[in-house]
């Protein structure tokens, strides 16, 4: 998959950034940038039934914690190191 899409759960994300997320995996998986005009209905419909997946996806998603609360970390254990790994 594309290392530039970007994780979308803990962004808040706008119709507008989940649609293009949504494009930009369908232009991969398909090989096409865009497509030609006999191909272009099936695109952009891959396009929306993605899109709206991946909202419904997002919407459904809990969360225990919001990211990056430093608060909100699970408590180490007192006197215990951290592991480290041989190198």
């Amino acid at each position: 998959m594309c290392r530039s899409i970007k994780t979308l759960r803990d962004t808040g994300a706008s119709d507008e950034e989940i649609r293009a997320a949504a494009l930009q995996y369908v232009r991969k998986v398909s090989g096409y940038r865009a497509p030609s005009r006999a191909n272009a209905a099936a695109f952009e419909a891959a396009v929306e039934e993605i899109a709206d997946a991946s909202a419904r996806l997002l919407d459904s998603l809990t969360t225990a914690r919001k990211a990056g609360d430093p608060a909100a970390e699970a408590p180490r254990r007192p006197g215990r190191a951290p592991a480290l790994r041989p190198p």
